[in-house]
């Protein structure tokens, strides 16, 4: 975007590909993960594996979470262009991905609770039918990461095809779809624990070790508890704002102290955040003793840097602060 017009930003946004792309795949796994959910807590139940109830249950919490990543996609691209939402709607997909760690996290909770009480009151188990329905999650779990994995390679290509490949030299680890991603997330951990619920049956088919079952169902407790809080981190940062250790920040001050004769210009003052999943906005003050300097010739300095969308420029010229 080598114009810095917001609104253009967000009508662009509107149509973008990788997003449709992106809620389309969501939503298939969404269907696939429920499907899959009633199959894998009716097993549990009827065969009495607590690591296949277990993998069931935190499916149902991935298919409430996929959900809310589709309505997350639907809603920011329904009102993208509404003039309520200063900085355009992405964060109502951030937002989603927030909710699914939390999800993620009562998940791991329950899985513990649950596993704790099956060490404690072992009851017989169906290994073999609790195998084969924990291999049929497994490559439903399997399905659904290509699904997800293919919207990922479609959303990052409509992103270099909107905006090229220029000064992605750092930048691309910021670029992610949180939303995506959480919805990934949630794939993976499932997927995780259905490898540890047929490593768990098989163990105990094998040697007799009942106590497997739910002692596997608090490793994968931990695992998803760990996922979810990387998540919770990454959403956090993006909806409170915490952009000042980004290089970005630095590239901005660079571009502007340097801009004019050296010593003349610093920047005193500098906000940004993050507006979308690869572009910013800021607001900066800077002190000079060029009496030419404008915001609109500080504008065309930064629009080397194509992911600053918006910018709020305040000049003081170096006479204004001595008489005041």
């Amino acid at each position: 975007m080598h114009t810095h017009d917001l609104s253009d930003w967000i009508h662009s946004h509107t149509f973008d590909q990788g997003s449709r792309a992106a809620e389309r795949g969501t939503r298939w796994v969404m269907w696939i993960t429920a499907v899959m959910m009633v199959f894998e807590i009716a097993a549990g139940w009827w065969y009495n594996s607590m690591a296949l109830l277990a993998d069931g249950w935190h499916m149902s919490s991935h298919a409430v979470a996929l959900g809310l990543s589709a309505f997350a996609y639907a809603a920011a691209r329904k009102y993208a262009l509404d003039p309520r939402f200063a900085f355009g709607t992405w964060k109502i997909e951030v937002l989603a991905g927030f909710s699914s760690a939390l999800f993620l996290c009562g998940v791991a909770v329950w899985m513990v609770v649950g596993s704790v009480e099956r060490l404690l009151d072992s009851k017989p188990i169906h290994y073999e039918e609790a195998i084969v329905i924990a291999v049929l999650g497994l490559l439903v779990n399997i399905v659904c990461a290509v699904i997800l994995g293919r919207s990922h390679e479609h959303h990052d290509h409509a992103h270099h095809a909107h905006h090229g490949h220029s000064h992605d030299h750092h930048h691309s680890g910021h670029h992610q779809d949180l939303n995506l991603k959480a919805a990934y997330l949630h794939v993976v951990a499932d997927a995780a624990t259905s490898v540890l619920a047929i490593v768990a049956l098989i163990g105990g088919l094998i040697w007799g070790w009942s106590w497997l079952d739910p002692a596997m169902g608090i490793v994968g407790a931990v695992l998803v508890a760990v996922w979810a809080k990387g998540l919770l981190i990454e959403t956090g940062k993006v909806l409170l704002d915490r952009e000042m250790d980004h290089p970005v920040v630095d590239e901005i001050r660079e571009v502007v102290e340097t801009g004019a004769e050296a010593g003349h210009t610093r920047v005193i003052d500098l906000h940004v955040w993050r507006v979308g999943k690869q572009v910013y906005s800021c607001a900066l003050s800077v002190v000079t003793h060029d009496t030419s300097l404008t915001p609109e010739a500080i504008r065309k300095q930064l629009a080397v840097h194509e992911e600053i969308v918006h910018c709020t420029i305040e000049i003081q010229l170096c006479a204004d602060i001595a008489a005041a």
